[in-house]
């Protein structure tokens, strides 16, 4: 009787719990996501450190730390870009093309 109950249990759990995780998540093509950067972000975003663009955007080997020490923030970030990032709309594919492209570069 207790592992029924406990059987119920866990199933209700999980389907409480199950809107709480995102749905799957594509894998990201690192070769998309740097053309992505390369053609929109680096404009702003320098391409290596120290160096910065002229509006003071973190250079890319920060986003890459950032996207290894946190990378919920970063795909949160991307999926929903807040000022002063300019409102670009990307797709999940292109959110995680550009995840799997900053885990290639080194982190500093």
């Amino acid at each position: 009787m207790r592992k029924q109950v406990f059987a119920v249990l866990s199933v209700a759990l999980l389907l409480v719990a199950a809107p709480a995780f995102p749905a799957a998540l594509p894998p990201g093509n690192a070769e998309a996501g740097k053309q992505l950067v390369l053609n929109s972000c680096t404009a702003c975003h320098a391409p290596m450190e120290p160096a910065h663009a002229t509006d003071g955007a973190p250079p890319l080997s920060f986003l890459a730390h950032d996207n290894k020490a946190d990378p919920r923030w970063v795909r949160a970030w991307l999926m929903d870009p807040h000022p002063p990032m300019p409102g670009i709309m990307l797709s999940r594919q292109q959110v995680a093309d550009v995840m799997a492209y900053l885990s290639t570069l080194p982190a500093d």
